[in-house]
């Protein structure tokens, strides 16, 4: 007889099947009712032993997640008091005692998928992992998230829990959305997807997957500057954050957007257009327009016209190849960062190293179209 079969019996003997949920508030539900259990050191408890179910968990762990670090000497008596109170809270919903075990080094829960949410979110997962239809997959991983009522045990007063145990649980939540919306993103579902994924990026503004599935969905539904507006939201906050920059692939999906490149292997997903207008840097006067309305266009630009700092820092700009910073400073995009190296390499090779160095511009300055040979930077300014 397995592990948690006497507890499936114990359960299902009065023909209801009470169950404990951990994905939310911690609870004890039946047919009838839900009990939201109130905070207290069962409740602590009995939420240290339902995050790791059918496992022995230490007396040690359990009076840290009770207690803190501060144990008193009293703690292993105190503990066992705990254990006699949740078992006298079992007996009113018909669950036997002795699905809590005592055994040597601690104690453990039984638990199924009958009887614990946290253990059919799991069982979901792997059936979904077997299916290789999508729709049938992205139904049970919908199943699976459903289950979740957030906040994760907000009723459990436990420091040691919500540091150890809750993060490793809303990990599991992350992945499972992840490939919901990617599941969503390759059935041609984004416009039905949105909302979902707003609020996703919006509450977790440093899990950088969602920014990524929310700008794609974006883009593919014709949304260009709003897609390229929260590629600067995600952007702009991690620098202010964290001080880094977006990874590579957020990076790699901006450049797309800008080239007007498809998404999805196919012709493009829009067809392109100029750049969505970015933050100018200021300026004492206007600037010349560019010919042709084409201002991201170098290779169209009149010879004949006078080539100011601020005509080109408002080029690249407009071209997605600078980003304007606080105090007027700028960050280069990676594919011009790129460009300016291999060009400062060729040149190193057949002309001697200027020795001054390119400062970073706090105000847009005079510069010359063209400089004279063997004037070059040696390398690449950080704008």
């Amino acid at each position: 007889m397995g592990a948690t079969e006497p507890l499936r019996a114990a359960l299902e003997a009065d023909g209801t099947t009470p169950r404990f949920t951990v994905l939310g508030l911690l609870a004890i539900a039946d047919p009838r009712e839900t009990a939201v259990l109130h905070a207290s050191k069962p409740t602590t408890l009995l939420a240290a032993l339902l995050v790791r179910p059918n496992t022995v968990v230490s007396v040690d762990w359990l009076q840290r997640a009770i207690w803190g670090e501060e144990i008193p000497t009293t703690a292993k008596a105190a503990l066992h008091s705990c254990v006699l109170r949740l078992r006298r809270l079992f007996a009113r919903y018909g669950i036997a005692g002795h699905v809590i075990e005592a055994v040597p080094g601690g104690y453990r829960m039984l638990a199924d998928a009958a009887t614990l949410d946290l253990l059919e979110f799991r069982e979901l997962l792997t059936r979904a992992d077997r299916t290789t239809d999508p729709a049938a997959r992205l139904a049970l991983l919908r199943r699976a998230l459903d289950l979740w009522q957030l906040p994760v045990l907000g009723n459990v007063p436990s420091d040691a829990v919500h540091r150890e145990e809750v993060p490793r649980l809303t990990e599991e939540w992350l992945r499972t959305a992840e490939r919901v919306y990617d599941i969503e993103l390759a059935l041609g579902r984004c416009r039905d997807v949105l909302a979902e994924l707003w609020s996703a990026a919006r509450s977790h503004p440093v899990h950088e997957r969602f920014w990524e599935q929310l700008i794609e969905a974006l883009y593919r539904t014709g949304r260009r500057a709003d897609a390229l507006a929260e590629y600067r939201r995600v952007r702009d906050h991690l620098l202010e954050e964290l001080g880094v920059d977006p990874g590579p692939t957020l990076r790699r999906l901006e450049l797309a957007i800008l080239r007007g490149e498809s998404l999805t292997g196919g012709p493009p997903d829009h067809p392109p257009g100029p750049p969505d207008p970015l933050p100018r840097p200021p300026t004492r006067q206007p600037l010349p327009q560019l010919p042709d309305g084409s201002p991201d266009r170098f290779d169209r630009l009149d010879p004949d016209l006078p080539a100011t700092g601020e005509l080109v820092l408002d080029t690249l700009v407009r071209a997605g190849l600078l980003h304007e910073g606080p105090r007027g400073h700028y960050r280069v995009h990676e594919l011009l960062r790129s460009f300016t190296r291999a060009a400062a390499g060729h040149s190193a090779a057949t002309t001697p190293a200027h020795p001054d160095p390119v400062a970073t511009p706090a105000r847009a300055t005079p510069a010359r179209a063209t400089p004279p040979p063997g004037t070059e930077p040696p390398g690449t300014p950080e704008l």
